[in-house]
């Protein structure tokens, strides 16, 4: 039940949106001139009546608890999950590592390492969760033939650090040409390409239709087509058909150097 309180003052001064009121005894309150009656000047009495509700207080506070609930839920209790890493294709130098989508919950993404054998390494990697999650790849360069290494992912975001599980992956041998993935841009022939492809089959290496982080190699014989400037962008070695035949006729991986277009 409300509890109401009546007190009663004479206006004693008005002045910038405030009045004076004095009680009986002579004690000043400031009060809000706009919530005084019309017509109200200095001298006027006012009767001012307080009330205490109840059932405001009780709906405020039920608000402010579900509030509280809610902010609980969206920030207090998800958390950031670790990254999930595989290896996406190795070669004799390279090896490309993948992720699964990021889950970063509430927090923010502040930045991604690739770390290698234990070591932090200088490797560009996305800065943002829209780019992380388009990409989900990053390849790592300069590695030695022959070679087993350890990869994983440290994740820094605004609620903590982050580590993914650790993939292990040992790079080809000079003979081993299962990792080479070639795309073909435009050659003499479609007869050309043809016959390649079927080197390709010969040599137990792949090819794809579209240039991407896992392509090896570019086989063109003109710099030409939007695929051309596709494997410039990645970086992709850019060669003539002569050294997928050399590849062949040597029986390992020949260096790309003599065969640039």
């Amino acid at each position: 039940m409300a509890q109401a309180k009546s007190a009663q003052f004479t206006v004693g001064k008005l002045d910038a949106g405030m009045a004076g009121l004095l009680t009986d005894d002579y004690q000043l309150i400031e009060f809000p001139a706009v919530l005084l009656p019309k017509g109200v000047v200095l001298g006027s009495v006012v009767n001012i009546n307080v009330d205490r509700d109840r059932e405001a207080e009780k709906r405020q506070r039920c608000e402010f608890r579900e509030l509280q609930e809610h902010i609980l839920l969206e920030f207090g209790t998800k958390q950031p999950k670790a990254p999930v890493i595989r290896i996406g294709h190795t070669t004799q130098t390279w090896a490309i590592i993948e992720w699964e989508p990021l889950d970063l919950a509430s927090a923010e993404l502040r930045s991604l390492h690739l770390y290698r054998d234990g070591q932090r390494m200088m490797q560009a990697m996305p800065s943002t969760p829209e780019t992380a999650n388009s990409i989900r790849a990053v390849k790592t360069t300069g590695l030695d033939v022959d070679h087993e290494y350890e990869f994983k992912i440290e994740m820094r975001t605004s609620a903590g650090v982050f580590f993914s599980n650790t993939v292990t992956t040992r790079t080809h041998k000079l003979d081993n040409l299962v990792g080479v993935c070639v795309c073909f841009g435009e050659c003499d022939s479609q007869e050309e390409i043809e016959n390649l492809k079927e080197t390709v089959k010969r040599i137990g290496a792949s090819w794809t239709d579209q240039v991407s982080l896992s392509a090896t190699h570019f086989i063109t014989r003109f710099k030409t087509g939007s695929d051309y400037e596709s494997a410039l962008h990645f970086n992709i070695p850019v060669v003539k058909p002569d050294w997928l035949l050399a590849c062949e006729a040597n029986g390992k991986l020949q260096p790309a150097i003599k065969f640039y277009v």
